[in-house]
């Protein structure tokens, strides 16, 4: 054997023990798992939910219709003087009233809603001509609520409206005239238009109908009509803005 096969032979060996030797190690060592890789992707973000419930706190008039015309959110109350909710919300009604946003207008209508409240709503609209609606509305429910008073027919009523130093026979003759017909014929076809079944009720710029029956009570009624308000506000503004000429409307 020459020097260089004795080399070469050598090395044959060595490198043998060194594949002996690491081949159990190597097969010893866990392979590293692959961990995939995540894109993180952006949050995606949800528009704020209504406060109230559409069909639950309040509902759409299919067909909008105010009583009044005009630029700013009516606010109407339907109310009926033998109803004692309507007699204890007034003084809610005070409350609320104090607080109101600047472009709402609040009226009463009493709900001419069948024959037995016809009487009544009458006597509003005549008060209302005569300008002695403060001396009729709230002794009227005072006096029917609070007196156990029966005060249902004509007769009876003008005989209140004496009591309260109103003239008697202005009074019956304002009762009994064209213009206070023909309001509580409107009030009846507005009980009809925004299906009112109850009282008290109110309805905000002809869209929208709201009542403590349900929201569940006078405190929460008052706040989800506080945000119709608010809703008829931005979407009377956004009319306004669309129908505004364009040398009107801000520059960019």
């Amino acid at each position: 054997m020459t020097a260089q096969s004795s080399v070469s032979a050598l090395l044959a060996a060595v490198l043998g023990m060194l594949v002996l030797v690491a081949g159990p190690v190597l097969a010893q060592t866990p392979a590293q798992p692959q961990v995939p890789v995540q894109l993180q992707l952006p949050e995606q973000t949800q528009p704020d939910a209504a406060p109230f419930d559409e069909g639950i706190d309040y509902r759409t008039v299919e067909q909008p219709l105010r009583a009044e015309e005009g630029d700013d959110v009516e606010v109407l109350e339907f109310f009926w003087y033998g109803c004692p909710h309507c007699y204890h919300l007034e003084p809610e009604i005070a409350a609320w009233l104090k607080t109101k946003p600047a472009n709402v207008s609040f009226r009463r209508l009493p709900a001419a809603a069948s024959p037995r409240w016809v009487p009544h709503a009458k006597a509003f609209f005549a008060a209302e001509q005569l300008g002695v609606l403060d001396k009729l509305h709230e002794p009227l429910f005072k006096a029917m609520h609070v007196e156990r008073r029966k005060i249902m027919t004509e007769d009876e009523i003008v005989a209140f409206a004496a009591e309260q130093g109103i003239d008697a026979d202005a009074f019956r003759k304002a009762f009994d005239s064209f213009p206070v017909d023909m309001q509580v014929r409107k009030s009846a076809e507005l009980v009809r238009h925004y299906n009112i079944d109850g009282v008290p009720t109110f309805v905000v710029d002809g869209k929208y109908v709201t009542s403590a029956t349900q929201t569940g009570s006078n405190e929460k009624m008052f706040q989800v009509i506080n945000y119709l308000v608010a809703e008829a506000s931005k979407k009377a503004g956004a009319k306004q803005a669309t129908a505004a000429p364009a040398e009107a409307r801000p520059k960019q």
